[in-house]
């Protein structure tokens, strides 16, 4: 369908080397974007790669880390050197707790920062360097991550979940303020996803136990899961949504 062609187009993908970040990547590029990938680790990232190549170039990837302001200018520079220009902006990158999560009580305040920096200062610093670029081409496409943990509380959510609160409200505020610019801003809230991050909470019966009955698809979502919402997001198909929040999550946010 022309309206999902996504042939000329530009993106990044902050996390792209694993788990949902690289599902989104594979949606991209399947519709024909040149990807760019962006990690900590240049070894994951080159597995990435590797791997995104057999859909079909052009994808490549940078090191970058997120916290830092510098980086993340250096890669936005770095995608538009590369292919002239960007279209598409994924905040994708994030992170738990360090130490694992934990309660309000307990939370030293450097894990609180790091979180907070990681998961949501992040997407704003990207997105305001990528405001510019979009700008410069007529439009562009915002897809930013938050988590069921946006609406839903926790105990131990004690910075996870006020982060991806955050980006909600972040994305409606770039989304009102970047309109009349043709740019669309959109946040997706994965649910229990099989990546890296929650292998623990896979390996605790009793925790699956409660949850897997609530998830009406019947199963934990997989990165690939992400790649239809995302070239929807990304295409011209959703040029009349911004501001919204889509759930990818079997059902398990409305579960009974």
């Amino acid at each position: 369908m022309q309206r999902f062609d996504l042939k000329g187009k530009v993106a990044l993908v902050t996390g792209g080397n694993g788990g949902i970040g690289q599902g989104i990547a594979r949606g991209l590029l399947e519709c024909g974007a040149a990807v760019v990938i962006a990690g900590r680790n240049e070894e994951k990232n080159k597995a990435a790669v590797s791997e995104l190549s057999k859909i079909g170039p052009p994808v490549s990837a940078l090191v970058l880390d997120v916290t830092n302001e510098g980086q993340c200018r250096a890669a936005v520079e770095e995608v538009v050197r590369r292919h002239g220009r960007l279209d598409i902006l994924v905040n994708n990158a994030g992170m738990g707790a360090p130490g694992g999560p934990a309660l309000p009580d307990d939370m030293p305040l450097v894990s609180w920062h790091k979180v907070i920096d990681t998961n949501l200062t992040s997407a704003f610093v990207l997105s305001q360097l990528a405001y510019p670029e979009m700008k410069k081409v007529g439009g562009g496409k915002i897809i930013n991550i938050g988590s069921i943990s946006s609406y839903m509380g926790a105990p131990r959510w004690t910075a996870y979940g006020p982060a991806k609160a955050g980006i909600v409200q972040l994305s409606k505020n770039c989304a009102s303020a970047w309109g009349k610019d043709n740019i669309q801003v959109n946040t997706i809230w994965p649910g229990l996803i099989d990546t890296a991050m929650t292998k623990t909470l896979q390996g605790d019966k009793a925790f699956m136990a409660r949850v897997l009955p609530r998830i009406a698809a019947g199963r934990v979502g997989a990165p690939h899961d992400f790649a239809g919402v995302a070239a929807f997001l990304a295409s011209r198909a959703s040029d009349y949504v911004t501001g919204a929040d889509i759930t990818v999550d079997g059902g398990l946010l409305w579960g009974v």
